[in-house]
């Protein structure tokens, strides 16, 4: 299951292609400061919806918190979606219809099928929406291909039909970052939610930047038995200390990168020169544990995080 953590998507509608939810499609991990500004500002007075995708990855525990910080951005009509699960993605297509057909710019035409443009950053799942409605309303399989980094589709494509009634036409997009992130900790999140590829930051400083942010969301042996309803809530210790057989929580990422790769059976043979000539040496993979790291964060296999906690004000709730 190759996903990152939820970011939003945009859908929208109009005789000509609408940006929608950020149909605007975004990952409910992929963190508020990281959505394309320009999204909205394009879109104008276009109906749109924000589909907040990926919502089996972040933590929900302050839904009201994140509807309501999105409100105060003018964001008023928002979906929470798992795509890959389907859930809530029924959701989608009353939404839209009741969008259009409230408004009189769009709601005057004798043609009565909706085209809808899918916009949103790299790797939230604008495809694996429209698989996901087609799945729902047409009981028909995959018509875009997906996967688990940025740039799998590269080029607006043909129109999808998504369902029958209403007759509904999605256009999936390529993912479009702003073109400025605002902070380097901006760039880190989206990249540890995926909207970029690894090596473009390093893996393993996105890795230290994980590890930081699960010690200071203390993701790490707290008892979960006040969350039953996560996938993962067993009543015992937090994921990155068990999942990899820790001792306990650490900040040094060097150290929990070894035990790692000693875990996964991860070395590689490095030359050393020395007085009497060169020596090889047998080390721990690192980079091999990085990205072993990061896949399981992207599987939801540590802990369900909201990377932007911190703006929605205030401590977590128990």
């Amino acid at each position: 299951m190759k996903r990152g953590h939820p970011l939003p998507c945009w859908a929208g509608s109009s005789g000509l292609p609408a940006l929608g939810p950020e149909a605007a499609l975004s990952a409910a991990s992929v963190p508020p400061k990281g959505r394309n500004p320009l999204f909205q500002e394009t879109l104008g007075i276009k109906p749109h919806l924000l589909v907040l995708n990926k919502m089996d990855l972040a933590d929900l525990r302050q839904r009201q918190k994140i509807i309501q910080h999105l409100e105060r951005e003018g964001l008023k009509n928002i979906i929470f979606t798992n795509c890959i699960k389907d859930e809530n993605v029924k959701q989608v297509v009353p939404a839209v219809t009741e969008l259009v057909g409230s408004s009189c710019r769009y709601h005057r035409g004798e043609n009565v099928e909706l085209c809808i443009m899918v916009v949103g950053v790299p790797n939230v799942g604008k495809s694996s929406l429209i698989n996901a409605l087609r799945r729902q309303h047409l009981r028909k399989g995959k018509a875009t291909r997906v996967g688990g980094e940025p740039g799998i589709t590269r080029a607006v494509m043909s129109r999808i039909q998504v369902c029958e009634r209403p007759l509904m036409f999605l256009l999936d997009t390529p993912g479009v970052l702003a073109p400025r992130i605002e902070s380097v900790e901006t760039g880190l999140k989206l990249a540890l939610c995926g909207t970029v590829l690894d090596h473009l930051v390093g893996a393993e400083t996105l890795a230290d930047y994980l590890l930081y942010t699960l010690n200071r969301q203390r993701l790490f042996g707290s008892d979960l038995a006040g969350w039953p309803w996560l996938p993962w809530a067993d009543g015992g210790l937090c994921r990155y200390v068990q999942h990899y057989g820790l001792d306990g929580a650490c900040d040094d990422v060097v150290s929990v990168l070894k035990r790692v790769a000693v875990r996964l059976g991860k070395t590689q043979k490095v030359k050393v020169l020395t007085g009497t000539g060169d020596v090889t040496v047998v080390q721990p993979d690192y980079p091999a544990a990085a990205h072993d790291f990061l896949r399981t964060f992207r599987r939801g296999l540590l802990g369900a995080v909201m990377l932007d906690r911190d703006v929605l004000q205030g401590p977590l709730d128990p």
